[in-house]
């Protein structure tokens, strides 16, 4: 029990101190003229520009690694959610469809699609973006794709078009 109170006094004396101890953000401000920044139509800052900002280097639609990432998640989620042995083969046609759709002030994107063949002997449509610092924590590029005819969880319904722009 004493050990509950000491802990409980330990927290609001830091919290006191935090509060009263800090310095007054918004105290000058409008006092110094604010840096010039490029802007997009919106009159938004463009991504490069923010106070974090994007490079806007992403992959091309036939990097490697974006082909190869594509085609294990893609065995993955077959194997482990859909009990199917369904593998990509190798992907033919690739071309980009747009590169950053909705202007410079949003996350770069690129979308692409290509034609994929699958183990199971068909052709198939696959429709995909890379994203930038949309990876594990923020870090990386990530990718998102579709397969049209199997998109069995209706995430991109209907027939993949919700993975292009």
């Amino acid at each position: 029990m004493r050990s509950f109170i000491a802990n409980g006094i330990a927290a609001a004396a830091v919290s006191i101190a935090c509060l009263a101890g800090g310095q007054a953000i918004a105290a000058d401000y409008g006092r110094y003229a604010a840096p010039q920044v490029r802007t997009s139509p919106g009159n938004q800052p463009r991504a490069e520009d923010r106070i974090h900002p994007f490079s806007a280097n992403i992959p091309a639609c036939d990097d490697p690694g974006v082909l190869r990432t594509i085609s294990s998640r893609f065995a993955h989620r077959e194997a482990h959610f859909w009990n199917s042995p369904l593998t990509v083969q190798g992907f033919y046609n690739v071309r980009s469809v747009a590169f950053r759709p909705w202007g410079d002030s949003f996350i770069p994107r690129r979308f692409c699609t290509a034609q994929a063949y699958l183990s199971d002997g068909y052709k198939r449509t696959v429709n995909y973006s890379v994203r930038e610092a949309l990876g594990p924590i923020g870090l990386g590029s990530n990718v998102e794709w579709c397969i049209v005819g199997l998109d069995r969880n209706y995430a991109f319904a209907p027939a993949c078009r919700a993975a292009l722009p």
